[in-house]
C-alpha cells in the first residue's frame, strides 16, 4: 500500500526531527542557554509537518478507514490509543510553548519545563512510531482487500493537492536541515 509507505517515510523525518530535539535539549541542559529559534522552528515543524500533514492523513484517512472497515474492537483499541497519544503529543508541544515564553520572560525554573516537556514528546513518538509501523500499519496491510488499498491510496493522492504536499516537504525538510546542520555543529 503506497499510503503506508509515504507515512513510514514521513515517519523518518519526524525520527530526524527528534534527534535535533534531543541535542537542543542537552544544549539547554549543559548550558542553562535555550535556543529560542531552534525550539520554535521544532514547534513550526511538529505541528505543521508532523501533525497537520502527518497526522492528518493517519486520522482522516487510514484510521477513519480502519475504524469504518475493521470494526468496533479497531476502532475503540488501537485507533482510540494512536489518537490520545497524538492529543498527549500535542499537550507536550503546548506546554514546549508555554515554557519557552516563561523562559524568555526570565524564569529559570522554566528551563527545565523546556526540557521535560520536549523530552515527554520525544518518548511518546519513539514509542508511538514504533507502535504504527510495526503493529498499525502492518495490520492496515494485511487486513484490506486489494479494492481497499486502491481506494486509500486514491484518497492519499486526492490529499496531496490539498495539503500542499511538495511545498510543504520543501519547506520542512528545509527546515529540518538548517537545524540538523546547527545541531551538529554544537
Amino acid at each position: 500500500m503506497k499510503a503506508v509507505k509515504t507515512l513510514m517515510d514521513e515517519h523518518q523525518n519526524i525520527l530526524r526531527m527528534l534527534k535535533v530535539i534531543r541535542k537542543l535539549c542537552l544544549q539547554t541542559f549543559y548550558t542553562k542557554e535555550v535556543y529560542y529559534q531552534g525550539y520554535y522552528d521544532a514547534i513550526d515543524f511538529i505541528r505543521n509537518y508532523a501533525d497537520k500533514f502527518h497526522h492528518g492523513k493517519e486520522e482522516d484517512i487510514l484510521f477513519e478507514k480502519m475504524s469504518s472497515e475493521l470494526g468496533t474492537a479497531i476502532k475503540q483499541g488501537p485507533i482510540y490509543g494512536m489518537l490520545a497519544e497524538h492529543d498527549l503529543g500535542r499537550l507536550f508541544i503546548q506546554n514546549l510553548e508555554n515554557a519557552l515564553k516563561k523562559a524568555k520572560e526570565g524564569s529559570e525554573e522554566a528551563k527545565l519545563d523546556i526540557v521535560a516537556n520536549a523530552t515527554a514528546y520525544m518518548d511518546l513518538l519513539y514509542r508511538h512510531i514504533d507502535k504504527e509501523d510495526t503493529a498499525i500499519f502492518t495490520f492496515a496491510e494485511t487486513s484490506f482487500d486489494d479494492a481497499m488499498h486502491q481506494e486509500i491510496d486514491q484518497l492519499f493522492e486526492d490529499a496531496k493537492e490539498r495539503l500542499d504536499s511538495i511545498a510543504t516537504e520543501k519547506k520542512y525538510i528545509a527546515l529540518l536541515e538548517v537545524l540538523e546542520n546547527y545541531v551538529n555543529n554544537l
